[in-house]
């Protein structure tokens, strides 16, 4: 709490990172981390949330490909190795700060314009399901702030384009690389298009998360309309 000072004492100066400026940095919207995973993904994800701290001061969402009767069951055994509450994201509710989300449903769940997560059938020729290309592009369409995407293990190519969208808007972007995937068919995909800024082992994606974030802090770029 701060005190209030004495009429007749000088005044005291400004810490570093106190005042109007840090003030506005610390209004403006958390970047967003955005994880998007398939085969041998709930590992993956657990080896993550757990170098996170338990401070975190970002929101976290996460899309792994798994049927809607396991999907709460997911964000229960994540919670056990995260510090940070893990929970199955709710239609409507607004990611906030220090908070872990996860798909929960067959639909695909998506950012609206309103910053609030929602679940929707669209596209409903898509194979996977819920898809991490399509939450990454509304995140890159919506989300105010640039933020930070990792595409994980898992067949197939979902979540390559999201990626690239993402980067495009200045977003910090990572793959995971073959030798500690359990099947490299997703970040491969992100990898041969470029989506990708980094491909890291498993072991060294948390802490490079971490350090984008920082990145992204320190380097604000303008709010979204």
């Amino acid at each position: 709490m701060i005190g209030h000072l004495a009429a007749d004492r000088a005044p005291t100066p400004a810490a570093p990172g106190s005042g109007p400026a840090a003030a506005d940095a610390d209004a403006r919207p958390a970047p967003l981390i955005a994880l998007g995973a398939s085969t041998g993904g709930p590992a993956a994800l657990a080896g993550i949330l757990q170098s996170f701290p338990a401070g975190l001061r970002s929101p976290v969402v996460i899309i792994q490909h798994v049927d809607r009767e396991f999907a709460n069951d997911l964000a229960i055994w994540l919670g056990r190795h995260c510090p940070l509450p893990v929970t199955s994201a709710t239609h409507g509710v607004k990611p906030e700060p220090g908070q872990v989300y996860v798909a929960a449903t067959n639909d695909h769940l998506v950012l609206t314009r309103w910053g609030a997560l929602e679940y929707c059938q669209a596209p409903v020729d898509s194979c996977y399901r819920p898809s991490v290309d399509v939450f990454f592009k509304s995140a890159a369409q919506f989300w105010p702030v640039p933020g930070v995407a990792v595409l994980l293990t898992g067949m197939g190519r979902d979540g390559g384009e999201g990626l690239l969208a993402l980067r495009q808007q200045g977003w910090r972007t990572i793959a995971q690389d073959q030798a500690t995937s359990v099947v490299y068919g997703m970040p491969r995909a992100a990898a041969e298009m470029g989506a990708a800024e980094l491909i890291l082992p498993l072991p060294n994606i948390g802490s490079a998360i971490l350090r984008a974030l920082e990145t992204q802090r320190s380097t604000p770029q303008p709010l979204k309309p």
